[in-house]
């Protein structure tokens, strides 16, 4: 068994301040999202810009995370953890005093390099200052710090953006920023791997290339309708319009790049991600699940956000209010499944974990109606949680146990690349499955219930809706998609306005159920997964000696 780094501090007190750092880059990938419409009117942004806002931060977080863990094992966690806090928390201010759309982009590029090199030593420094039979409950509270904060985004950027303005949700990560730096350089071990390590130039630019290319081609396919995204080097080819700039090529130049990177990485004495850690099949089995649950995750989340405030009227603090009793029971199960992890193992609570949060997901769908209020979700939002406190801890456990503590970094970097990306897929799919499927419900539902409209406004009605199913529809809190016809006499606008409404709920909800099924689906295909989780004994061959403490 792995001994553990030994800290002039408790070790749970270094936890918190680890915590505290990742709990605050989390947050910020979901927390701006509700400060969008104000971000538009303050610096008066255009569509493709305020998408880039959002988008930026995701891609240079998700590009990074590798090549920042390995990082990490060269020069230290701790000094790591330092530097990225410092620039996350420095961008964060430039993000606050931006004075137009491409100032606070470019700050958010740099939110997301900070974000990337600070995430992977957070479960790097754990790895190392547990030892492998005691990592399962504190594995559990920084599990729970992920859950909980991949879904206060919403609750907390609403609060902030109605009570404040949407500077506020860059100037909250400063004061808390500071504190953990502070509280890092004071509290936080350094720790000598005990031999020199240096990167590959090669394989950080392969690696980098491939992901930016998968992501990339993720957040935007929507936009270009999974096409060419420019006419040049474009044509058509068996009925389809097809190009060399397309979201296709993007795919395919990751996938090559990937096969170049794995030649190359198989072939270097120090290579950047070490593939012999794949040679342990949970550590294997906790990738695809961690990328599982992620995919679940925000395939879940983006629809049903969607419905709280787009069809059911609900402000975005309300909608996040409605949401809160996943996040809140998540956070009191993991520590408590953490500790559990440690006694039993994680596989047979990490099964359970994943059937319960999709059971419990799957009664969210059931129970959605036009007619719902905020407390119809709360006990199938409280099962979810149950089922996601079961698995944030059990599944990092699993992965990361039997890792070498020298390889810690990039184990780390490794795990929440794939977390990522397993995100992006969900997002992506879901979100394409939803567009699809509301583009047809749309039309449908406005033939339907054209007919309750004076004769003069019902074709223009329905020409309405299916210009906007043929479009990218982009929905917000009261929004249908879709531009009333010009020229309604006030007395009629009512009446129109009333039953537009009543079409995008209705289409939105028949859409809905169906594209939620997938990331069920994938869900209970995790908890399946589980059953190939080994035994807990740690292999003689992995059991190294400890890192020491740096001096200092």
């Amino acid at each position: 068994m792995q001994a553990a780094v030994q800290t002039k501090r408790s070790p749970w007190i270094i936890l918190l301040v680890l915590c505290l750092g990742f709990f605050m880059i989390l947050l910020d990938l979901t927390i701006v999202n509700v400060a969008i419409p104000s971000i538009i009117d303050g610096l008066h942004a255009g569509l493709d810009e305020i998408l880039w806002v959002l988008n930026a931060y995701i891609l240079a977080y998700a590009v990074l995370l590798i090549t920042a863990g390995r990082l990490g094992d060269m020069f230290g966690a701790k000094r790591l953890f330092l530097i990225g806090l410092a620039v996350f928390t420095l961008a964060s201010i430039a993000c606050s005093l931006a004075q137009n759309p491409t100032e606070l982009i470019a700050a958010r590029v740099i939110q997301g390099v900070g974000g990337a090199i600070l995430t992977p030593q957070t479960l790097s420094i754990l790895t190392n200052i547990f030892p492998a039979d005691k990592r399962g409950a504190a594995f559990g509270i920084w599990g729970a710090v992920a859950g909980v904060a991949s879904v206060t985004g919403p609750t907390l950027g609403g609060f902030l953006v109605t009570n404040f303005s949407w500077q506020a949700v860059f100037w909250v990560n400063v004061p808390v920023g500071i504190v953990a730096f502070v509280l890092g350089i004071w509290l936080l071990p350094g720790i000598r791997l005990g031999r020199e390590q240096n990167l590959d130039p090669v394989g950080v630019l392969l690696a980098s290339g491939a992901l930016f290319a998968v992501v990339f081609g993720l957040i935007e396919g929507q936009r270009y309708h999974w096409g060419t995204f420019t006419d040049v080097a474009s044509f058509d080819v068996a009925g389809g319009h097809w190009g060399l700039f397309s979201i296709p090529s993007l795919f395919i130049a990751s996938a090559i790049l990937l096969l170049l990177f794995v030649l190359w990485d198989r072939a270097q004495d120090q290579p950047l991600v070490p593939l012999s850690l794949f040679s342990d099949r949970n550590f294997s089995v906790g990738n695809g699940l961690a990328a599982i649950v992620m995919f679940g995750m925000m395939g879940l989340f983006l629809p049903l956000t969607i419905f709280l405030q787009s069809v059911l009227g609900f402000t975005a603090l309300k909608a996040g209010l409605t949401l809160a009793p996943m996040p809140l029971t998540s956070m009191l199960v993991a520590p408590l499944s953490g500790r559990a992890t440690d006694r039993i193992g994680g596989k047979y609570i990490l099964m359970f974990g994943l059937a319960c949060f999709a059971a419990g997901m799957g009664l969210v769908v059931w129970v959605a109606s036009l007619n719902a209020g905020q407390s119809t979700f709360t006990l199938p939002l409280i099962l979810a949680g149950i089922g996601l406190g079961c698995t944030f801890a059990p599944m990092t456990t699993v992965t990361m146990q039997r890792v070498n503590p020298q390889l810690a970094g990039a184990a780390s970097g490794l795990l929440n690349t794939t977390r990522q990306l397993g995100g992006a897929f969900g997002s992506a799919v879901v979100g394409a499955i939803l567009q699809t499927r509301l583009a047809n419900e749309l039309v449908s539902q406005a033939q339907a219930q054209a007919a309750s409209l004076p004769a003069p406004f019902r074709l223009p009605f329905v020409q309405g809706f299916a210009k906007a199913a043929n479009g990218v529809l982009e929905v917000g809190r009261g929004q249908s998609g879709v531009a009333l016809p010009s020229g309604i006499p006030p007395a009629a606008a009512a009446q129109v306005q009333q039953v537009a409404h009543d079409v995008f709920a209705q289409a939105f909800i028949n859409a809905m159920r169906p594209s939620l099924v997938v990331p069920i689906a994938v869900l209970l295909f995790g908890a399946v997964l589980t059953s190939a989780i080994t035994g807990r004994r740690t292999p003689s061959a992995q059991r190294q000696p400890a890192p020491a403490p740096a001096p200092g």
